[in-house]
């Protein structure tokens, strides 16, 4: 044995292993003292089981583990109701994505406000029939895990007022705000949403008559929704029998996974000199979803809707016009690059423009494959440079890959200075529930109606997005060569491990989070199993509310773990574990490790820390 294996050995065994005298203190019929048990019996080295992730087993007690037993046993079927009630009183859990950990509603106030570095109100007749004067929401319900705002009437019949919504929800979990007849019957206002939402995993907002029957109120929406994972955007008769003004979408869901809009009743019957600019949406988006129905229906005068590099270089797409500027006068709608993507998408455009008059005209430059025109207004449309084929071709350029999130395997030697990526875990904490437990809930897409049932969770609910979510990662085909499983229990990923490393496997995880998002200094190496490219099992958190791992083989793999120094003063301030993949040739061209680094797949290999909570299992 060399000394540096030797070294990283006792290193494990000293801060990353839990020690035979705390584990004499747990109670031994108790969750964690079964994890232990199980552990000793499926895992034939001699390593005690990490503390990591034994600090993720349930904290219940034995006899609340008794009790839910019992429920889930009974016969014919377990009662939800009151499942739902011992489920969730259970600690570290997180049962609901929707209740509100404030429920203090801020009425009518007349000064301009400030609000920084604030979260989770509901604003009730907020700003009604003020006159001038600026309300500022900056870094408001930042960095939580669920927070839920309300504003209602916000704004209401204000004049020459100005609201701004700055750096909004920014690296949140779920976020649920809903926007209720805001700036209604407002005039000469304006509003500004500046880095709304971004980074979000499940946003979930809703506008509800957002600035009906305003007058040139100026609505600008800039870096909205980018970077989020999987939510939905509600625009319900927003814009409705407004007089004038302005709204600009300005790089709206750039990045988004799956983000879904809809504008319903959008500009209806709105009138003079409005315009609406969508500039940038969903670009380099994976698979949004966008729907306007009703969209600017029966408006008058110069209305205009200018949609630029819409959902260009999205992946997939899915966008629907119903009815859109139908029974318009007077109005422009252009579509320029629209729709380029470099997988073919489907847009459906019915009664679009059906029955407008006088001078409207709708315009579609270079224009994308894929799309239907159902009844639409022939005298008043263009099509120049419409293209028959897709992007298929481009690459996908200028996506935004966070700075240090892939290398290469040869900075990985002492002494070299890396940039370490944010590693921090954004989830809520909760812990993992008894194999007992876990193994009995329902998971799967047959049994969606008991878990909304067993989570209370409403129809279009953030909750419900997350099971939603949660069940398409883990119910997805496995990609090529891969084997893949949903474990929401400890023991389900040991096993799990062992069936495809051997019972001899040991895992492993970054230990703190130290040097994240900074520059950092590379210490001693040490190669896992003498630097042979070998294969391991990773897993990684899901959004649910019990833990769940999404754990899968990776097969050709060298991992390492490294001394993590400070740049400045060379002392050592964390243990980092790294895996490097050898093999990227499955990997699409448009990955982020390739946009980040150049090449391609199968051309290079790629490295990555391990984030906290996350873990790899090798042998």
């Amino acid at each position: 044995m060399n000394i540096h294996f030797f070294c990283c050995f006792f290193l494990s065994l000293s801060s990353f292993h839990v020690s035979l005298a705390t584990r004499q203190r747990i109670n031994p019929f108790s969750p964690k003292a079964s994890l232990i048990r199980y552990w000793n019996t499926r895992v034939t080295n001699t390593v005690p089981i990490p503390h990591f992730l034994l600090a993720k087993a349930s904290p219940l007690t034995p006899q609340h583990y008794a009790i839910l037993n019992k429920l889930l046993n009974e016969k014919p079927k377990p009662y939800i109701p009151k499942l739902h009630q011992s489920l969730c009183s259970s600690p570290n859990l997180f049962c609901s994505f929707d209740d509100a950990s404030d429920t203090h509603t801020l009425q009518r106030k007349n000064d301009d406000s400030n609000f920084a570095v604030y979260n989770n109100k509901h604003f009730a007749n907020y700003g009604s029939s003020k006159v001038d004067g600026v309300d500022s929401f900056k870094n408001y319900s930042n960095g939580l895990n669920a927070n839920n705002d309300a504003f209602r009437k916000y704004s209401d019949s204000s004049t020459r007022r100005a609201e701004q919504f700055k750096n909004y929800a920014d690296n949140g979990n779920v976020a649920n705000t809903n926007f209720s007849s805001y700036g209604s019957a407002a005039a000469q206002s304006s509003s500004d949403f500046n880095n709304y939402d971004k980074t979000v995993n499940v946003p979930n907002l809703g506008f509800t008559t957002y600035d009906s029957g305003s007058s040139n109120h100026k609505l600008s929406f800039a870096s909205y929704g980018n970077e989020t994972n999987s939510g939905s955007q509600s625009f319900s008769s927003y814009g409705k029998r407004v007089i004038g003004g302005t709204s600009e979408f300005t790089n709206y869901a750039s990045d988004a996974n799956i983000l879904q809009s809809h504008f319903n009743n959008y500009g209806d019957f709105s009138a003079g000199a409005v315009n609406d600019s969508f500039k940038s949406y969903s670009f380099n988006g994976n698979n949004p979803r966008n729907d306007f129905k009703t969209y600017g229906a029966g408006s008058r005068g110069s209305a205009a809707e200018n949609f630029i590099s819409y959902r260009n270089r999205a992946n997939v797409g899915d966008d629907s016009f119903q009815s859109y500027a139908a029974r318009s006068k007077s109005g422009t709608a252009t579509f320029a690059n629209y729709g380029m993507s470099f997988n073919v998408g489907n847009d459906s455009f019915a009664e679009y423009g059906k029955g407008a008059t006088g001078k409207s005209s709708f315009g579609f430059k270079s224009y994308g494959l894929g799309r239907a025109f159902k009844v639409y207004n022939k005298d008043g449309a263009s099509f120049s440079g419409y293209r028959n084929i897709s992007a298929t071709s481009g690459r996908v350029v200028n996506k935004r890959v966070e700075p240090g999130k892939f290398f290469r395997e040869s900075m990985m030697k002492e002494g070299n200075v890396i940039l370490m990526p944010d590693i921090k875990d954004k989830m809520p904490a909760r812990s993992f529930l008894p194999l007992a437990i876990a193994s009995k809930l329902p998971f799967s897409s047959a049994r969606i109606d008991e878990m909304r049932e067993l989570f209370n969770a409403r129809e279009g609910s953030s909750t419900e997005r997350v099971i939603v979510n949660a069940l398409g990662e883990c119910e997805r085909e496995a990609s090529r060569g891969e084997t893949k499983r949903c474990v929401a229990s400890a023991e389900e990923m040991i096993e799990f491990a062992a069936s495809v490393m051997g019972p001899s496997s040991v895992v492993r995880t970054t230990e703190n989070v130290n040097g994240s998002g900074s520059s950092v200094m590379i210490g001693k190496v040490y190669p896992v199993d003498g630097g042979k490219v070998t294969k391991s099992v990773s897993c990684h958190q899901s959004l649910y509310p019990y833990l769940l791992y999404y754990c899968h083989s990776v097969p050709e793999v060298r991992v390492y773990e490294a001394d993590i120094l400070n740049v400045e003063t060379k002392e050592k301030m964390n243990d980092g574990v790294a895996i490097c993949h050898i093999d990227t040739s499955s990997w699409g061209p448009e990955h982020g490790a390739f946009l980040a680094l150049g090449s391609g797949p199968g051309k290079i290999e790629v490295c990555h820390w391990i984030f906290e909570n996350d873990m790899t299992w090798t042998t």
